[in-house]
C-alpha cells in the first residue's frame, strides 16, 4: 500500500476547518510532483502580495493532462518543480490524492473558471494591470473588449500567440511589447506544453509580477469557448464535455491520457509510493530586479 507522510498540524487544520478561509495551504507530492493546494482566496492574496512587493510569482496548474506532460517531458517536470505555485486544477488530481490515502476538501480544486473572475475583480478594484498573451489577435482584441466592459477600471492589453518560438526577432518583439506594458499580471494562454516552454525560456526577462499559465482562458474571455457548466465540472466530467465539443482534437488527450494517468496512480499505490504532505506557510516570490540582474549578467558573459 501507498504510504502517507502527513504532519499532525496539517491534518488537524484540514480536519477542523469549517470554511474556505480557514483551510491551510499545503503542498502535496503526488508521484513526486509538487501540487500546491490553495483556496481561491489564498491564491488571490498571494498574487496581491507579489504585486505589492514587486516580486515574481509564476502559477502553473496540474490537471490530468499537465500531469501526464510532466511524466513525458523531463523539462516540464523540472519547470513545474521550480515555479512558486502549481495549483490543483482538476477533480482527477483530487481523486488521485484521495486514492493514495488523503481526502481533501473540494475547495482545494481551483479551476480557472472559479479563479479568474476573482482575480479580475481584484485587479479592477486595486488598479492592477493585465496582459494577455496567446490565441489569435482577433480573439485577444475581443477578450480585451469584453474584460474592459465587465471591469471598467481594469487596464488590459494583449498580443497574439501565433509567433515562432524559434524566431529570435519575433520573440524579442513580444518580450518588448510585454515589458512596455509593464503588467502586474501576465496571462499566457498558448496551450501546454508550449506556454510552459516559452515561460521557461523567457520568463526571467519579463517585467510582470504574476505570470499565470492559462491554457484556453483567453478564448473564454473572448466568448469563443464557453465555460463548462458548474454541475458538470463539480462531478469531474469537464473533460467529457470538452471531448464532446472537440472530439478530434481532444480524443487522444482524454481517452488515452486519462487511462494512462489512472494506471500510473494504481501502480504507484501498488508499489508503495509515498504521498507526502507538507504545510505551505507562505508563498515567497523573487524580487523582479533580481531577474533582470541575472539576465544582464548572462548577457555579459555571452558577449
Amino acid at each position: 500500500m501507498a504510504q502517507l507522510t502527513l504532519s499532525n498540524p496539517v491534518f488537524e487544520n484540514l480536519s477542523n476547518a469549517e470554511s474556505v478561509g480557514n483551510l491551510s495551504s499545503i503542498n502535496v507530492h503526488l508521484l513526486g510532483r509538487r501540487i500546491t493546494c490553495m483556496t481561491v482566496p489564498a491564491m488571490v492574496d498571494a498574487m496581491h502580495s507579489a504585486c505589492m512587493t514587486d516580486s515574481r510569482l509564476t502559477i502553473g496548474s496540474y490537471n490530468v493532462h499537465s500531469f501526464n506532460m510532466s511524466m513525458i517531458h523531463p523539462w516540464f517536470y523540472n519547470f513545474f518543480q521550480t515555479v512558486e505555485i502549481t495549483m490543483c486544477d482538476g477533480v482527477g488530481i483530487l481523486k488521485a490524492i484521495e486514492f493514495m490515502g488523503l481526502k481533501l476538501p473540494f475547495d482545494y480544486r481551483v479551476s480557472y473558471t472559479a479563479l479568474m473572475p476573482e482575480v479580475l475583480k481584484h485587479c479592477d478594484r486595486h488598479g492592477f494591470s493585465v496582459y494577455l498573451l496567446g490565441a489569435a489577435q482577433n480573439h485577444v482584441d475581443a477578450a480585451c473588449n469584453n474584460l474592459s466592459r465587465h471591469y471598467p477600471s481594469l487596464k488590459v492589453d494583449g498580443h497574439h500567440g501565433f509567433f515562432s518560438m524559434q524566431d529570435s526577432e519575433q520573440n524579442e518583439a513580444v518580450i518588448e511589447q510585454i515589458n512596455a506594458a509593464n503588467p502586474d499580471v501576465l496571462i499566457v494562454g498558448m496551450g501546454n506544453p508550449r506556454q510552459e516552454e516559452w515561460i521557461r525560456l523567457y520568463g526571467d526577462r519579463l517585467n510582470a509580477n504574476v505570470i499565470m499559465l492559462g491554457g484556453a482562458v483567453i478564448k473564454r474571455f473572448a466568448g469563443v469557448t464557453s465555460d463548462c457548466p458548474k454541475w458538470i465540472s463539480d462531478l469531474g466530467l469537464e473533460w467529457l464535455a470538452r471531448l464532446c465539443l472537440e472530439p478530434r482534437r481532444l480524443g487522444v488527450r482524454y481517452l488515452i491520457g486519462n487511462s494512462a494517468f489512472v494506471l500510473q496512480v494504481i501502480l504507484a499505490k501498488a508499489f508503495s509510493s509515498s504521498l507526502i504532505v507538507e504545510p505551505l506557510t507562505s508563498v515567497q516570490g523573487r524580487k523582479i530586479s533580481s531577474f533582470f540582474h541575472e539576465a544582464a549578467k548572462r548577457n555579459s558573459l555571452e558577449d
